[in-house]
């Protein structure tokens, strides 16, 4: 699985530092930032805030750590998440969740290793009325089915793998 590099983390802390000033305040909008550029928080990235800041690494990585909105490795380009809450789980999430690993070949929680998917779950997005949700990238799909939800994914494989 591909990383992050030098320079990409670079040019995210240049706009951490033309955006916040250097102050304990900062930590979570730094934090935010890094990972809106880059979609995760790499190792590096910690320490640049950390120097930057001025506080120890161990609260840049507490802090992000505490908050489940961080991420610690790469996500892929599409994000594909269930939900598994209660309305949710009667109507069937569990059974999406499953489709969506088999066709993904990865576990929840994982990403491919071409950095195209990653697949998670919440414990529920508050849109019980359209049990069972699926969200891909930031849209609600709801009222899903396994089958309505691989053929969501075979609609971004195709749209993936025509960009590349």
């Amino acid at each position: 699985m591909k990383g992050t590099s030098p320079a990409e983390v670079r040019k995210a802390l240049d706009e951490v530092a033309s955006a916040l000033p250097p102050k304990r305040e900062s930590l979570i909008p730094a934090l935010q930032l890094v990972q809106e550029k880059l979609g995760w928080l790499p190792k590096s990235a910690m320490l640049g805030i950390s120097k930057y800041l001025r506080v120890p690494e161990s609260e840049v990585w507490g802090t992000a750590s505490f908050y489940a909105q961080f991420r610690f490795s790469p996500v892929g380009r599409n994000i594909l998440t269930v939900c598994r809450g209660t309305a949710c789980h009667v109507r069937g999430s569990a059974g999406i969740l499953k489709e969506l690993e088999k066709e993904l070949n990865v576990n929840v929680g994982e990403t491919t290793p071409d950095l195209k998917f990653t697949l998670q779950q919440v414990a529920c997005f508050g849109s019980c009325a359209l049990a069972p949700v699926l969200v891909v990238n930031g849209k609600v799909y709801g009222r899903q089915t396994r089958q309505s939800a691989k053929k969501i994914l075979d609609q971004l494989k195709r749209a993936s793998s025509s960009k590349r």
